[in-house]
């Protein structure tokens, strides 16, 4: 959230803001107390006497700044509550006065005044809809006055130049506010006005059908299906004006937010594919807030930067210290489950002190997430990284659904009992209502591992493959591919992977089985390129260091074996590409080598598939039988076992020996399976579904 110096919040009364449910009008005269910063304006059709009441006898009315009062032909400035007569002047130019309207429009029986309504520069009705005629209209507009008609009701006559957007037009021209820093809300159609300034609006969800159809084609208008005040709040945090405060139905929590900070400024995510750009376009999907959810994340940062968060993200940060995150996440999480969870027991290392911070993390994450959610709300946790939330959370508020999907691996039993804390993992595990994985031999391993008595109630098991959103890299995939660099490395073959620094991706695997193929096929020096794209991981993990050591050991050491003029087997890139860098190489790439010892779905392997299915290319997949995207092209892909030297090389001999038609056939076979994934915004939708189902699982 950027600053909100200059925001202004213009807002009708009745039916907007003292409309709603208690709760939601508390929270946004809360949100509001703590965002001084944005100055509140009134614009109603009440008289000054009339706000003055509301003022003091409604404990959830915030303060105003300026009141836009009878229906714009009244200002006041609320320092002294005076009325800003340099600026109603010039509305109020042409009104005949009040006696004359009545007297003027007596003839017409069907219009009752409002007698017990105090009233100044206006002359205010009640009209029933079917009276509403020309006839009354033309003798308002022959008297040089103007009108609105709103809630097939209230009938106003008022100066020719005033209304509630005239007025606030005057004040934006007076105090200098840019457009872009106004909201105004409104239900009816004396609002109508108000939505004519080009500035950001917010329809209330009980507003009258003919206001919402008058300003639906409007982008800067949020039409969210919430009613008064609770519509008003959705659009501030959507602005990112105000920071979240109120209970939400859905809590998403995962350790880390979505966008990351760098030197001062968010960033979003690089790729549109992975669990983070998936979270967040399922957010941004839900633009009128049915969901109703926010995104519940830690944060190293201090509060105060806390605070401000990406604008339109309901996001909601948990402050850190550094100290405790670095044995939290880089530790406890790197070095003691990581290892359990890709299947390599015997790297586990396990440090009491660590512990502590994963206990103590989980445990403030826990109380975050029951801060935010509502009673009987619903709890979306992700990853190994909360495992202890679960339990925590049950114990604090019992009326919440909690669910959590595992995006990586999820061991056999009998590695996760290798955990010097697996019992106390069990136990929390075993409080979930609903967990969910990308295959079901993953699902399988956690069914075993709490059966058996471990548990009173089993939790709910889904199965829910996450895939890609397609659309958007076969669309960037065929903008990029008459550029030059998807066109390199065709005078010989190009193998490609595109992985994180980690051991379980088993990249030194890979260059072993690339001597040994160029050892046996000596005709390829020269002529065949690896290329490897992998990035470290954030600093302070020292679980890859070993990895890292020696794969660039090996990388150097065949490099130096088979260098020839001009050409070396392996390029090494060790950084961060932007994604359009990324799908350049996928295009360029006649092999994409996936050799995973353990992993989840394993998105690069879609990214490839669609990017060359989409450019008619017919790159040939290498994956390995341990990812989970293996048990969805099973019996059609070219699966490898990275346990097993020999397959590695000969699955590589197979995919570069592979004919042009064969390999055609091969990568739209592929990228058909895979494509029967559904797009990641649907997907969250329908995880939050399962979860939502789960909250009546059986005692």
């Amino acid at each position: 959230m950027g600053s909100t110096a200059g925001r202004v919040l213009v807002t009708d009364l009745d039916g907007t803001l003292l409309a709603g449910d208690e709760d939601s009008r508390r929270h946004l005269r809360h949100a509001l107390d703590r965002h001084p910063d944005i100055t509140v304006v009134y614009a109603t059709g009440r008289g000054l006497a009339s706000v003055r009441s509301v003022l003091t006898d409604d404990p959830f009315a915030p303060w105003p700044r300026w009141i836009i009062a009878d229906v714009g032909a009244s200002i006041i400035d609320t320092t002294d509550m005076s009325h800003a007569e340099s600026l109603e002047g010039p509305l109020r130019t042409g009104w005949p006065g009040h006696h004359r309207v009545r007297r003027a429009l007596r003839r017409f029986p069907q219009l009752v005044h409002q007698d017990a309504v105090a009233q100044q520069g206006r002359c205010s009705y009640y009209l029933a809809a079917e009276h509403l005629s020309e006839e009354i209209t033309a003798a308002v507009e022959r008297m040089g006055c103007s009108w609105t008609y709103s809630a097939d009701r209230y009938f106003d006559v008022l100066p020719p130049r005033a209304g509630k957007g005239p007025a606030l037009r005057a004040l934006m021209h007076r105090l200098h506010w840019p457009r872009a820093h106004l909201l105004v809300a409104g239900d009816s159609l004396n609002d109508l006005s108000l939505f004519r300034l080009g500035t950001h609006g917010v329809v209330v969800g009980n507003a009258e059908p003919a206001l919402v159809a008058q300003v639906a084609a409007d982008p800067l208008v949020h039409h969210p299906a919430l009613d008064g005040a609770a519509a008003v709040l959705h659009v501030l945090e959507r602005l990112g004006w105000v920071r979240l405060r109120r209970p939400r139905r859905v809590v998403i929590g995962y350790h880390r937010p979505p966008w990351q900070r760098y030197e001062g400024r968010w960033r979003p995510p690089a790729s549109p594919n992975g669990i983070l750009p998936t979270l967040v376009s399922a957010l941004g999907a839900d633009p009128e807030g049915q969901l109703d959810a926010v995104w519940a994340a830690a944060t190293t940062e201090d509060a105060a930067t806390a605070a401000t968060v990406p604008p339109g993200l309901p996001l909601t940060l948990l402050p850190l210290p550094a100290g405790q995150w670095a044995g939290y996440f880089h530790r406890a999480c790197k070095e003691t489950l990581w290892p359990a969870l890709t299947s390599q027991p015997h790297l586990i290392r396990h440090d009491p002190a660590d512990w502590a911070d994963y206990e103590a993390v989980n445990s403030a994450f826990a109380q975050h997430v029951s801060a935010h959610a509502a009673h009987g709300g619903t709890v979306w946790l992700h990853d190994y990284n909360l495992w202890l939330v679960p339990g925590l959370l049950k114990r604090q508020r019992p009326d919440l659904t909690v669910g959590l999907f595992h995006h990586t691996p999820f061991p056999d039993p009998r590695t996760f009992r290798r955990l010097p804390s697996a019992a106390q993992l069990r136990t929390s595990l075993g409080q979930l209502d609903w967990a969910g994985f990308h295959t079901a031999a993953f699902a399988e391993n956690f069914r075993t591992l709490l059966s058996g008595g471990a548990v009173s109630r089993m939790p709910r098991i889904g199965v829910h493959p996450l895939g890609i959103d397609r659309r958007a890299v076969a669309a960037l995939a065929r903008s990029r591919a008459a550029g030059t660099a998807a066109a390199g490395g065709r005078d010989g073959p190009v193998i490609l992977s595109v992985e994180r620094l980690d051991y379980a991706k088993a990249p030194v695997h890979k260059i072993h089985a690339l001597a040994e193929l160029l050892d046996r096929q000596p005709e390829l020096r020269g002529r065949l390129r690896y290329r490897l794209v992998c990035p470290p991981p954030e600093p302070g993990i020292r679980a890859y260091d070993t990895t890292r050591t020696r794969l660039e050991r090996a990388i150097g050491e065949l490099n130096r074996s088979q260098r020839k003029a001009g050409w070396e087997p392996v390029e090494y890139l060790s950084r961060s590409l932007p994604f359009e860098e990324v799908v350049d190489h996928y295009l360029a790439a006649d092999v994409f080598w996936v050799t995973s010892l353990a992993d989840g779905m394993n998105l690069t392997a879609q990214e490839f598939l669609t990017a060359q299915a989409a450019t008619g290319r017919s790159g040939v997949l290498i994956l390995s039988r341990h990812a989970g995207a293996a048990a969805y092209v099973e019996g059609h892909a070219l699966l490898t076992d990275p346990y097993s030297p020999h397959d590695m090389v000969e699955k590589l001999r197979t995919a570069l020996a592979m004919s042009p038609a064969r390999r055609r056939a091969h990568t739209a076979r592929l990228a058909a399976l895979l494509a029967t994934t559904p797009p990641p915004a649907e997907w969250a939708r329908a995880v939050i579904g399962a979860i939502e189902g789960a909250s009546a699982r059986p005692g």
